[in-house]
């Protein structure tokens, strides 16, 4: 079971639309851009981790803010785009739970948003669409694959490429097996 979520991660389809890219620069810039903004503004990282009731507030903030940056830039790339998307599905997770449910029940640490509604059911719904759109981006690149203008795909390109030749490469310069061996005398 290990082995073939791994062998599920390891080769997404490459074959998708080009305009994929398009998906991952949105989701990979944000990603990045919110990033750094933990490093640089307290009240985006530390400060807020520590608002939420996050455990470890500045241990955790560096580290989302360093998945973010590198998973971000990964992202842009097209490079392990399974692997970074299943993070990243998750801390979309943690993010609106840890942000909406406190926001619709009215007892959110957070400032309340500037204009009405700033509670219950429609502020949540007006306030969640970022997370949103970025679980739903990630959770696209997972399936369908970075796209044919990415690094996946171009590494799959050229691991095939060199598929057949290294196959007979390691034919020629081999010993004959066994089996081989008979073969050859049958023939």
């Amino acid at each position: 079971m290990t082995r073939k979520i791994a062998m599920w991660l390891a080769s997404p389809p490459t074959d998708g639309p080009v305009s994929i890219i398009l998906l991952r620069l949105m989701a990979g810039g944000v990603f990045f851009w919110e990033g750094i903004l933990k490093f640089v503004y307290v009240n985006q990282g530390v400060g807020r981790f520590t608002k939420l009731g996050m455990p470890v507030p500045a241990f955790t903030a560096d580290f989302v803010a360093v998945l973010e940056i590198a998973g971000g830039a990964l992202l842009l790339a097209g490079f392990l785009t399974r692997w970074i998307a299943v993070p990243f599905i998750i801390e979309m997770v943690v993010a609106m739970l840890s942000t909406k449910i406190t926001m619709y029940l009215g007892t959110s640490p957070l400032p309340l948003p500037p204009s009405p509604p700033q509670i219950g059911f429609w502020a949540v719904l007006h306030e969640i669409r970022s997370e949103y759109a970025q679980l739903m981006t990630v959770l696209f690149l997972a399936v369908n694959g970075p796209g044919r203008w990415s690094l996946d795909a171009l590494l799959r390109r050229r691991s095939t490429a060199a598929g057949p030749v290294r196959a007979i490469a390691d034919r020629t310069s081999a010993p004959p097996t066994r089996s081989e061996g008979r073969l050859a005398a049958v023939r």
